[in-house]
């Protein structure tokens, strides 16, 4: 590799695919301050201290964060301000590079103030497709289901997700990986394969390999939601990597969840030495402090240079379910941002502020 190789690249405008967002999570910060004083909602100081919204180097837990999205959450109680959300993600996405949005949302918590399930996922698939128009990210939509609810549920849900395939892309399990039986799940995610999504469980965060295990068995993930904990097992990892499963690998939102002490610890660089298909994910930015960007800025902090930066986007790029024609401009452009000369002297800009709403 030359020295002009190593040189670092400008992370913003590397064309890459974002497969790992929450919908409620990927509100600005200054758009829940607003929503949430026209409703007369006290926040918790946790969501209105800017600092407080940033990585703290001290574990947060997983129930402290379930409070946090649910005061998050109950805010989104109109058509106009789930259509904001997403296009504000679309926006900041674009901002970052990425070409290609893949948003998890379970339409269960807004369905009440919409009508029902139906309008709350057609209202999203709406503003997805006026999104994509209008910032040019491609955006594909995956209903996600949750652990914390009944496996019936779920089934409900996949039904849903069959009946929209094309623009719902995948299906999902979500919240806490410590509740409910992963096999109970499993004719949801029959329902959502015979349609032809993709299956995209969250699996190995806060549980380990058997965790992982469990997934891979009863859920037959085409990617999984972290799935870190597979580095602890080698044979583990090698059974994932050898069915072509990807990882969307979130380092900053497992830091704030203790899952590892430091966003630059999560075993990256052994899950890529094993052949691991990866996308980097920022999770919910919105509680967690660090969108899409920061992601790559930590994995080109652990010793990523650029030729291997750009083959992470093209990764993520290739698991994504993205149109051909979509990928292939997507990963002409990884190309083209590898071909071009690294600025002089190799510093990096800064990244581009993050948009904020006039």
């Amino acid at each position: 590799m030359s020295a002009a190789d190593g040189a670092r690249r400008d992370l913003a405008t590397l064309p890459k695919a974002h497969l790992h967002l929450h919908f409620t999570g990927s509100m600005r910060p200054t758009t829940l301050w607003e929503l949430a004083a026209a409703r007369g909602i006290r926040l918790p100081r946790s969501l209105t201290d800017e600092v407080a919204l940033q990585v703290e180097p001290t574990r947060r837990g997983w129930f402290r964060f379930q409070r946090q999205y649910d005061a998050a959450r109950a805010v989104v109680d109109t058509e106009q301000t789930m259509r904001r959300i997403l296009h504000e993600a679309a926006e900041d996405d674009a901002a970052e590079g990425s070409g290609r949005l893949e948003l998890q949302v379970d339409p269960t918590s807004y369905a009440p103030f919409v009508g029902g399930l139906t309008p709350a996922i057609e209202i999203v698939l709406d503003q997805a497709a006026r999104s994509e128009r209008e910032t040019g990210v491609s955006i594909g939509i995956v209903i996600a289901a949750s652990r914390t609810r009944h496996p019936l549920d779920a089934r409900t849900l996949a039904r849903l997700a069959a009946r929209y395939a094309g623009p719902v892309v995948g299906f999902g399990l979500s919240n806490d990986e410590r509740r409910g039986t992963t096999a109970e799940f499993a004719p949801a995610f029959r329902i959502a394969r015979e349609a032809g999504l993709l299956s995209v469980p969250h699996g190995g965060e806060l549980l380990g390999p058997a965790h992982v295990r469990d997934v891979v068995e009863h859920l037959g993930p085409h990617r999984l939601g972290h799935g870190v904990r597979a580095a602890e097992d080698p044979a583990l990892l090698d059974r994932v990597v050898e069915a072509g499963i990807g990882l969307e690998v979130c380092p900053t939102s497992n830091a704030s969840l203790g899952v590892v002490e430091q966003a630059a610890d999560v075993p990256l660089r052994r899950l890529l030495e094993a052949g691991a298909q990866i996308a980097l994910g920022a999770d919910d930015p919105l509680l967690f402090g660090a969108r899409l960007l920061e992601q790559y800025e930590t994995a080109r902090s652990i010793g990523l240079d650029d030729a291997e930066l750009a083959a992470l986007a093209a990764s993520s790029i290739r698991v994504s379910a993205a149109t051909d024609a979509v990928a292939r401009r997507l990963l002409d452009g990884v190309r083209a941002w590898l071909a071009a000369p690294p600025p002089v002297g190799g510093g990096a800009p800064a990244p581009p502020p993050r948009p904020q709403r006039s």
